[in-house]
């Protein structure tokens, strides 16, 4: 297996357990009631290739699966990058 596949495996695996734990993180912080981590943050975690740590975190933490936006938007950008990633790995 080439390097640059073991450094984007390592890369997906670091932002995705990114993602799982800013979504706990923010739970406990909601439950506290001390300073939370923007929901900006949380989309651009889930963006920069964490979405499936996220959409996994939003449901063991049961944290913003009452927001319409982030019940949609992971699952959206979750299919989007799928999407993409069909397209430049198997595609072309």
């Amino acid at each position: 297996m080439p390097q640059i596949h073991i450094i984007f495996i390592c890369y997906l695996l670091f932002i995705n357990l990114t993602a799982f734990a800013m979504m706990g993180t923010d739970k406990r912080r909601a439950r506290k009631h001390q300073w939370r981590i923007p929901e900006k943050s949380l989309f651009l975690s889930a963006l920069l290739g964490g979405s499936p740590g996220a959409l996994a975190g939003m449901y063991t933490f049961h944290h913003k699966t009452k927001h319409w936006y982030f019940v949609v938007g992971m699952p959206l950008i979750l299919l989007l990058q799928l999407g993409l990633a069909l397209y430049f790995f198997v595609l072309t």
